[in-house]
């Protein structure tokens, strides 16, 4: 029989796990290398856990399916190079057009672009361990 001093810590450490908000984030058009290093960033810095799509169809249908807290959208796809834009604009006018969205690219224009576009102003793969960079992320997935 557990102790009332074990049986109080018990209880305050399982409402405390149940307060505790895990982010989702959804990460697209990355290649392998930079999708594991991504990963590991959110999940490291953030508590985030990291869901990968390939193409346009496949992120939208992850979208219906699942609880996106922010979407990482490489500026050109690896696996065929397509426009990553396009899936900003594929969320933009979905069921969740206000859906926070950053663009993954090192090329100040094209961030610009996305953010005409209506994405958060993203980062490159170069600057991901900037604090900069982590402000940003936090301003999204750890708002005020």
């Amino acid at each position: 029989m557990l102790s009332e001093e074990k049986n109080r810590a018990i209880t305050e450490c399982s409402e405390w796990r149940a307060v505790v908000v895990h982010k989702t984030v959804l990460s697209v058009g990355q290649c392998r290398p930079d999708s594991a290093a991504i990963a590991h960033y959110f999940k490291s810095h953030f508590g985030a856990q990291v869901l990968t799509a390939d193409l346009p169809d496949e992120a939208m249908s992850l979208l219906k399916q699942s609880p996106v807290d922010l979407v990482l959208i490489n500026r050109k796809l690896d696996i065929d190079s397509s426009d990553g834009l396009r899936i900003l604009s594929l969320i933009r006018s979905s069921p969740k057009p206000d859906l926070p969205v950053m663009l993954v690219s090192n090329y100040a224009e094209w961030q610009e672009k996305a953010v005409e576009m209506g994405a958060v102003y993203g980062f490159g793969k170069a600057e991901l361990n900037k604090p900069e960079t982590r402000e940003r992320i936090a301003a999204v997935l750890e708002p005020a």
